[in-house]
Order: structure tokens, then C-alpha cells, then sequence
């Protein structure tokens, strides 16, 4: 499978941020299968939940739709997300088709103050596209392994962020160290450019599951990654070191 991360240097305003994402898919239509966006890739990680964000299934998400399916593309990305009252910091994963799934992050920045704007997900989301079992995660979900505890359920996961680069040490081991220890794909998406005080240098990755970055965008640079990764490959391995059948069951509440 085809995997592209695009490094964003997010703009101001969301239409810049859509234009982008437009001209990138039709650069990449026929060469990948699947581009991944950074965390909040429409506005910047902002806690102005009343302000950016949209209601469900409206202005973005309808735009990503129609780049899926004029590239034959499936695109994800997180987008701040009004439903029922309640705001999200929600990451779409929508196909050609125009089907989508979306996954509610989980785990809240509450040094950002992220908790207090924002309603938490409950629901761990796996989503099989192409054959390809991908778990989907959101930047502060990177520092809590038991949610991505890996029981064989998936393959590949994706790791969209607005990850600060005074902190982008702690994003790459942790990567690294999620994909060794589930024995999985990791794509690490991450942001570039200044936001609201902060500096991001990127650190977009595509890794192995024995840890080992395939390819690695340059910091503090707009640019798109790509790696075709081989499940077969995954599977070989997994057969003859298969440490999951050793992991220690447990229950998420």
C-alpha cells in the first residue's frame, strides 16, 4: 500500500488550508493510495472551539469528499467538529467512494487546556481500507500505549499531530517505540510553521515495525513523504517473531 504524509505548513485561513490539500491530491492522483494530514489541518491547533469549528459532515469534510474522489485518493486528517452540542477534535478518514470513518480523539492536551473546549472520544477506532487493518490516533494519544495496545487488530497506524518543536524528541522515540512494540506500520504526521506562540518543526515519519524510519521529511519544511509499505513483509515477520501471542490481556474502561 501506497502511503503519502503531508507536512503542512498550516495557514491562516481554511481555504488556503483546502486549496493546499486540493493541489497535493491531484499532484499525487495515481501515485498513492492514501495522504494523511496533520492534526486540526483546517485551522491550527486552537482552543477557539466555538469559533473554528464545523458542524459535522459540512465545509471540510465535504470538500476532502470531492478531492477523494476527483483523485481516486483516501485522505485523512483531524478537523474541530461541532455535533450535538459537544466540540471534537475529530480525525476523518474518507475514501474515494466518499464513505468515511472518524475517530474522536481520545486523550486531551490538558497542558494545552484542550479538555476544558473540547469533549474526549471513547471509542478505540480501526478502520480496513484496502485490505489494510489502521488504527487511527491523535497526537497526545502517542504518550498512552494501552490505547493502541495492538491484539492483532491491526496493521498500520496513524498518527496525526501539532506536536511543538521543543518537545519533537519525545514525538520520534515514541513513534519508534509504538510501532516495535505492536509490531505495526507507524505514520507519524506532524505540522510545520509557527501557531499561536508555538514552533513546529515537523518530524514526519513513516516507520517500520521494527522501528526503523523508511523515510523522514526535512524539519521545518512543507513537504509530502511517501513509502509503499508491504503487509506481506509485516506478516513474514510477525510469523516468525509473533510476541503479541505473549502479551498480557487486559479490559479498557
Amino acid at each position: 500500500m501506497k502511503i503519502s504524509a503531508f507536512q503542512m505548513n498550516i495557514a491562516p485561513t481554511v481555504a488556503e488550508n483546502l486549496d493546499k490539500v486540493a493541489k497535493k491530491t491531484a499532484l499525487l492522483k495515481g501515485a498513492t493510495d492514501i495522504l494523511i494530514l496533520p492534526e486540526m489541518f483546517t485551522t491550527g491547533f486552537s482552543m477557539d472551539s466555538e469559533n473554528i469549528s464545523e458542524q459535522h459532515d459540512t465545509t471540510s469534510l465535504a470538500f476532502i469528499k470531492k478531492c477523494a474522489a476527483k483523485s481516486g485518493i483516501a485522505i485523512g486528517g483531524s478537523i474541530a467538529t461541532k455535533e450535538d452540542g459537544k466540540y471534537y477534535n475529530r480525525f476523518y478518514f474518507v475514501e474515494p467512494s466518499g464513505a468515511y470513518t472518524s475517530y474522536d480523539k481520545r486523550h486531551l492536551f490538558r497542558m494545552g487546556d484542550e479538555h476544558n473546549h473540547y469533549t474526549a472520544g471513547d471509542k478505540r477506532v480501526i478502520v480496513e481500507y484496502k485490505g489494510v487493518r489502521i488504527l487511527l490516533q491523535v497526537c497526545y494519544d502517542l504518550r498512552f500505549p494501552i490505547w493502541s495496545r495492538n491484539v492483532n487488530d491491526y496493521d498500520m497506524a496513524f498518527y496525526i499531530a501539532s506536536w511543538p518543536a521543543s518537545r519533537v524528541k519525545a514525538w520520534e522515540k515514541l513513534l519508534e517505540a509504538r510501532a516495535i512494540e505492536n509490531q505495526i506500520y507507524v505514520v507519524g504526521v506532524n505540522r510545520v510553521g509557527n501557531f499561536d506562540g508555538l514552533d513546529y518543526c515537523g518530524g514526519t515519519h513513516i516507520i517500520d515495525f521494527k522501528g526503523e524510519r523508511l523515510v523522514s521529511a526535512q524539519y521545518n519544511k512543507e513537504e509530502v513523504i511517501e513509502s509503499d509499505l508491504s503487509i506481506e513483509s509485516l506478516s513474514q515477520f510477525k510469523e516468525v517473531f509473533p510476541a503479541y501471542l505473549d502479551a498480557d490481556n487486559f479490559t479498557i474502561k
